[in-house]
């Protein structure tokens, strides 16, 4: 009888092949800085016995000084142009003619028939308010409770 927890073999491992360019400057590029840091600190640092090569002053002797001096010619700045902008705007008036008088007869023209308003103040203004299902000018936008009776509050 075999064992059941064997493990399957191995594949063959592919040979050892070196890194590539890019792998190696991960090693090589830190220990450059790093020996170049070192280097820095190491010549830079002076102790006591470092030699002085400050130059000494000679005695000074009184020179002729020359002093140039220039003047400037003052220009005035050139105007920026000028640009304008125009728009046109039209303007629409809308006006409500008001309702003729009511004399008391009926007459045959239809006008009440084409009657709208826009809200209620509009009817209410006409003095329609409030305007009943059916009749001239009653319109469901009017109605908010949707009881027939519209502008009714």
């Amino acid at each position: 009888m075999t064992n059941p927890y064997t493990t399957a073999p191995m594949p063959p491992q592919p040979p050892l092949r070196p890194a590539p360019k890019w792998a190696r400057k991960r090693y090589v590029l830190p220990a450059l800085a790093l020996a170049f840091f070192i280097g820095i600190g190491a010549g830079g640092a002076s102790g006591d016995d470092a030699k002085t090569t400050a130059a000494k002053p000679k005695s000074a002797s009184p020179q002729p000084t020359v002093t140039v001096t220039t003047t400037a010619e003052a220009r005035e700045p050139e105007p920026a142009p000028t640009v304008t902008a125009t728009k046109t705007v039209e303007v629409t008036r809308t006006v409500t003619a008001t309702p003729a008088p009511d004399t008391g007869t009926v007459a045959d023209d239809d006008s009440g028939a084409d009657v709208y308003y826009a809200n209620c103040s509009e009817a209410h203004a006409a003095g329609a308010a409030p305007v009943h299902r059916g009749e001239p000018g009653y319109a469901s936008h009017l109605d908010r409770d949707n009881d027939g009776v519209g502008c009714d509050s």
